[in-house]
């Protein structure tokens, strides 16, 4: 229909359209095609600054990793201020997602089965949530560094906000990714960062009271601009990733997802007796289908549940209950040894293996085994050792 633009241009004379409502109602599968018709139709001088706009003067990318939810979330807010378009994204890593033969358990090689079908229930959940705000969830597949980088280069982006990883595999990429966003010019903000204290008295003495969750609802979000040849999909299934013979009953019977999370929370929260005298490391382990405990640690892995909020909602049931247990048995206690522990494995290199790791004892391990089957069949010789192994 777009092969006469002179009688396109009669038939627009006169109509309500502008060039804004133009190229926001047609297709940019062939930008090149839209701008010469385009510039058939409206003075040059408004299409240059309308594609101007369009290309980015203020346009954020949101990278999405284990924050996703729309509540309390700083990266979220600094992205979407002040910006013309905003570009929620979230990258399917292979390594984590993809099905690793290898593995002695359904998985890949970074993560279990149970896991991923989580994050893939968190991230519909969170699509869903930004759909809602007249935006969505951009997904795309491959090295996250790689992917992320061609974005940048293509949106040409002015401000880039994400949470730092703790793992130090994507540590390793965050700091590419930096690095070439800093060389590119981009503002890049990341709500995380410091020296980490190395006990935990010392980590709740820093951390003090924190700061109260953001109060901020959004009501809508920037525009998404345009996507350019980035190849966008919809969130994976399990069986999208390579899982289709995976069987119900293996799955976990926890949903993620930040709708969950609040519901959850809000369910744990009304039980303020409960709460004012959880203490570990009593009640029943191995409880499942009713858990003794909030079950809300997935959650807060995914930054499905803020932390802060978590934080604020048991505070706000201390203040009606005077009489309640104290750190580090409490509720509030357990929280504070989850974010300790995290705090240290970011501010760590190598926090997962002993080897090249400051904080961990180097122990000249041998690889023997005849020793090794004495200690699983509990013959090492040392009594407390065996007995745990033939209690096992």
């Amino acid at each position: 229909m777009f092969t006469n633009p002179m009688w396109l241009r009669k038939k627009l004379r006169g109509s309500p359209w502008t060039l804004n409502n133009f190229l926001h109602s047609i297709t940019w599968q062939n930008p090149h095609l839209t701008l010469a018709i385009a510039s058939n139709l409206f003075p040059f001088s408004s299409i240059i600054s309308f594609v101007t706009m369009l290309s980015g003067s203020g346009s954020s990318v949101m990278w999405f990793r284990k924050g996703l939810r729309i509540h309390d979330n700083p990266a979220l807010q600094l992205a979407s201020q002040g910006a013309s378009h905003l570009y929620p994204l979230f990258v399917v890593d292979p390594h984590y997602m993809e099905p690793d033969p290898t593995s002695f358990s359904p998985g890949s090689s970074r993560a279990g089965l149970n896991r991923i079908k989580f994050l893939l229930e968190s991230l519909v959940d969170l699509d869903l949530s930004l759909k809602n705000l007249g935006s969505r969830l951009l997904v795309l597949k491959g090295d996250p560094a790689e992917v992320l980088i061609r974005c940048l280069k293509e949106w040409n982006v002015r401000k880039l906000c994400f949470e730092y990883d703790t793992e130090p595999y994507y540590q390793a990429l965050d700091t590419k990714v930096k690095n070439f966003a800093l060389g590119a010019g981009i503002e890049v903000f990341s709500p995380n960062g410091g020296k980490p204290p190395l006990t935990y008295q010392s980590f709740t003495k820093i951390a003090g009271q924190p700061p109260p969750p953001l109060t901020i609802t959004h009501s809508s979000l920037p525009p998404i601009g345009i996507l350019g040849s980035c190849d966008i999909s919809e969130v994976p299934t399990i069986e999208d990733l390579g899982y289709g013979d995976a069987k119900q009953d293996e799955f976990s019977p926890f949903k993620g997802g930040e709708s969950e999370a609040l519901k959850r929370l809000a369910e744990c929260m009304k039980d303020k007796a409960w709460v004012a005298t959880f203490e570990k490391p009593k009640g029943n382990p191995s409880a499942f289908l009713k858990p003794a405990t909030t079950v809300l640690s997935p959650y807060l892995k995914f930054g499905c549940l803020s932390s802060r909020y978590f934080y604020r909602q048991i505070q706000d049931v201390y203040e009606t209950m005077p009489k309640h247990t104290s750190p580090p048995v409490s509720l509030l206690g357990q929280l504070l040894w989850r974010d300790f522990f995290y705090t240290v494995a970011f501010g760590t290199p190598n926090f997962d293996r002993m080897k090249d790791n400051k904080i961990c004892k180097q122990i000249p391990w041998k690889d023997d085994d005849k020793l090794l089957e004495a200690w699983r069949d509990g013959r090492t010789g040392f009594p407390w050792i065996d007995a745990i192994m033939v209690q096992v």
